[in-house]
Parts: C-alpha cells; sequence; structure tokens
C-alpha cells in the first residue's frame, strides 16, 4: 500500500486503528464526558455535520476533555495541569501502555501480567504523570516516575494526592543530574520490568515555536469535522520540547546508558515522533548489541507515531524473568 493510500485509510478509519484493548474507540460521548467533567458542557460546539465537538484549537476545551476521559474511564480525580505544561491525548498514551502490555504478554506465554509486581520505569514523567495513571488504573503495575523539573512533580503529586489508591502505586522521583537519564533514578538493588519514554521532539526552543506554527497553521485548514481526536499541543515547558541534539540525541543517548544496565530492566522503550530518524536508532541499537528490537506503529486519527522497544535479554532469559517475578501476577 502506497503512502497516500495507508493515509487515505487511516482518515477513513479514524479512532478504529488504535489498539484493540483501547477504551477510546469510535466517537466521544460528550454528553457522558459533560457529565463527568461539567466545565466542558460549556466548550462544546456543533461542527458544520452538526455534531457535537470541541475547539480543538482551544487549549482548555483539550485539556478538559481529557481529564474527563480520565475520569470517565479510569476513574482519576482532580487531574489538572498549569497552562504552560504539555497536555497529552488520553487515547494515544493509553495505546503506548497497552503496546507495551503486549511485549510483556510476549515473554508470559501469551498472558499480560497485571498487579502491583509489575514494576515500570517513567523517564519524563511530567507534570501530568499521565502513563503512571493509565496504567496503575488499566493493569494495576507500580511506577517509578522521574522528571527533572521539581515544579513537574509537585503537580505530579497534587494530582496524586487526589487519588490515594493509585498514589500507593506511583512513587515519584527528580532526577538530580541532568546529563542522565537512567543513572541515579535506577536503583542497585532495583529492576523494572518495561521502561517507557516520551522524549523532547525538538533541537531547539526555535524549532519547537516553528513546530508550534506548523500545527496552527495545519489546524485552520482542517475544518472540525475532521479533527476527530485531540492530538494537537501548543503549550509546553523547555524539557518537554526540545533539548540539544533533539529526539534523535536523546534516545541515542538513552540507548547508550541502557547498555550500562542490560539486566536491569526487561524491554526499554521510546516514542519516536519522526520516522526519519528511525535509522539512526536502530543502528544505535545495533552498535550497543542488543537481543531484540521491536518498532510498533501506532495510529490516534490521522496523527502517526512509533514506538520502539529492545532488550539485552534472550528468550530463556526472558522466560525466566517472567517466572521469577510475575508467578502471582493476576491475569
Amino acid at each position: 500500500m502506497s503512502n497516500k493510500n495507508k493515509k487515505d485509510a487511516r482518515n477513513r478509519a479514524g479512532s478504529s486503528l488504535l489498539h484493540a484493548r483501547n477504551r477510546h474507540q469510535g466517537r466521544y460521548d460528550f454528553a457522558a464526558l459533560s457529565k463527568a467533567e461539567p466545565a466542558l458542557a460549556s466548550l462544546l460546539v456543533s461542527t458544520p455535520a452538526g455534531e457535537t465537538s470541541i475547539n480543538f484549537a482551544d487549549p482548555l476545551a483539550v485539556k478538559l476533555l481529557n481529564k474527563a476521559l480520565l475520569h470517565s474511564s479510569y476513574g482519576v480525580r482532580g487531574w489538572d495541569i498549569p497552562s504552560e505544561n504539555l497536555c497529552p491525548p488520553v487515547p494515544g498514551r493509553a495505546d503506548y501502555l497497552h503496546y507495551l502490555a503486549d511485549l510483556l504478554a510476549d515473554c508470559n506465554q501469551g498472558r499480560v501480567p497485571k498487579g502491583r509486581q509489575i514494576l515500570a520505569l517513567d523517564l519524563g514523567t511530567g507534570a501530568s504523570c499521565i502513563y503512571p495513571l493509565l496504567g496503575a488504573s488499566e493493569y494495576g503495575w507500580s511506577f517509578c516516575a522521574s522528571d527533572i523539573n521539581p515544579a513537574s512533580l509537585a503537580n505530579a503529586r497534587a494530582i496524586l494526592e487526589h487519588n490515594p489508591g493509585l498514589g500507593q502505586q506511583i512513587q515519584l522521583r527528580q532526577q538530580a543530574n541532568a546529563a542522565s537519564l537512567f543513572h541515579g533514578i535506577v536503583g542497585d538493588d532495583e529492576w523494572f520490568d518495561v521502561s517507557l519514554c516520551n522524549p523532547p521532539f525538538h533541537a531547539s526552543a526555535e524549532e519547537a515555536r516553528a513546530g508550534s506554527q506548523r500545527k496552527w497553521e495545519n489546524l485552520k485548514q482542517t475544518s472540525q469535522a475532521e479533527q476527530a481526536l485531540p492530538v494537537l499541543n501548543f503549550g509546553g515547558q523547555a524539557a518537554e520540547l526540545w533539548c540539544e541534539g533533539g529526539e534523535l540525541a536523546f534516545i541515542k543517548k538513552m540507548i547508550t546508558e541502557s547498555a550500562a544496565i542490560p539486566t536491569k530492566i526487561l524491554w526499554f522503550s521510546t516514542l519516536v515522533s519522526k520516522s526519519a530518524n528511525l535509522p539512526a536508532i536502530h543502528a544505535a541499537l545495533k552498535q550497543v548489541k542488543v537481543l531484540n528490537e521491536k518498532t510498533i506503529i501506532m495510529s490516534q486519527g490521522n496523527k502517526e507515531s512509533r514506538l520502539v522497544a529492545w532488550t539485552f535479554l534472550n528468550a530463556s532469559q526472558q522466560a525466566a524473568w517472567a517466572k521469577l517475578r510475575w508467578s502471582n501476577s493476576k491475569r
């Protein structure tokens, strides 16, 4: 299938290309979501086709939509983020976790391991703490959520205070060294079943601003009827949006550091926003001699992203890991 035909297929299918276990298939029920988050009701609009929606160019509307999704689908209460932080689209973030669960299931005779003994590491959890909240709610996993920004961790802590049950499964840690990712977070006596990360996309503040401007221009050319999912974000702190060398440099650093702790984490993983970075990422993984790597394409509406995962353990070691750590996991 050509790239154009693939895009056309995605346009027709919309959110149907989400993971099969994703709770957010089909169109949003805005009536139900407005009950979960009453403030959303005043921001509902009618599309040219006469359907109820929101203005996806309005950051407040997008935030309240995702707040409503977290409350109605996962029982998360009191979720909020500062206006300057990125608002994560819940359906896409949930997809990442579902695909990671599939990776773990492949090590566990096809059964997704559930329960608090499953320990995940979220690098750069941000103010939203989105992955730990979703993973703890959906699969009962425990999380270590790290970030370099104390303000982001303070906001994440405030969210957990509203959700004491989930808070028991999520530990927040501050990365004190801006030059490190895993070092200083992964303890000598700790082992994680999976790590995940949504790295900064851009190489500079100027590039980040240009990217936001392109999103605005694209949005102006797209009718609300075609905007099926909240994929646009116009905020973001520096560490969320850009780093020296951009996404590729960040991920290559992650790969290098992972090679220093090859048996500490069963599956390392990261999102990759730019497909052009994949060849260099695969080359970096080959250089550190990973034993298995996977690239998974994820689609949300018209937006496509990639999940790259790797492990330094062979199939026998993976099975032994699962037997040792997950033998009492819920099924």
